[in-house]
């Protein structure tokens, strides 16, 4: 499972890269430099682009979805109880959703999503955002790590999580006790006998 585990992170998290890495350069370079372009131009540069970023959105938005759901379902052990973390990946996974969504909708040809394309750098800069506070969050969580549960009273009124002392360590406390006794009574014996012996010279 280990193997397993790290070829869903690393699969995860390139995918992550290469989406969001895109998008970051579409929204700041290259749309910037396309606008100093002739309409036509600009448009054949455009089509161009749309047609080869819309299989990496495919794919990497299939590979993003496969990945992070197996890697939430082998984190869940860890986490039962755990509100802050369960909270944190409800608002992850919504605003992943928003992300998917905008990607398919900028690389579509759908007639009701038309408006978004037109308004192009407006959504891929509200994109950018929602990628920058998933980053966020994830970051968050990972250096959170797993929260120690604290100590809980048990049926008997102990408090579980504590340590106790064993078995062992009562019989050690034990026998010291008996052999100070037993010094301690051997001592008395001795200065009783010492002194009835000076008693009778």
């Amino acid at each position: 499972m280990e193997i397993l585990d790290t070829v869903s992170r690393v699969v995860h998290i390139s995918t992550a890269i290469v989406l969001v890495g895109g998008s970051v350069f579409t929204l700041l370079v290259l749309m910037p430099a396309a606008k100093q372009l002739p309409d036509e131009p600009h448009g054949q540069l455009a089509e161009a682009i749309t047609g080869r970023w819309k299989r990496f959105v495919h794919i990497g938005v299939s590979l993003f979805i496969i990945s992070g759901v197996y890697n939430y379902v082998r984190a869940l052990p860890n986490h039962q109880g755990d509100a802050l973390y369960h909270a944190l990946l409800g608002v992850k996974m919504l605003l992943a959703l928003g992300v998917f969504f905008l990607a398919a909708a900028l690389v579509g040809r759908s007639t009701k999503l038309e408006f978004i394309r037109r308004n192009r750098c407006t959504w891929l800069t509200v994109l950018v955002f929602l990628a920058a506070v998933i980053v966020a969050i994830s970051g968050y969580v990972k250096v959170r790590g797993i929260p120690t549960p604290g100590p809980t009273a048990g049926q008997n009124g102990t408090i579980e999580g504590l340590s106790s002392p064993t078995d062992s360590d009562s019989e050690r406390r034990w026998a010291s006790a008996a052999w100070s006794s037993r010094q301690l009574t051997a001592r008395v014996e001795g200065v009783s006998g010492a002194g009835q012996e000076s008693c009778h010279a």
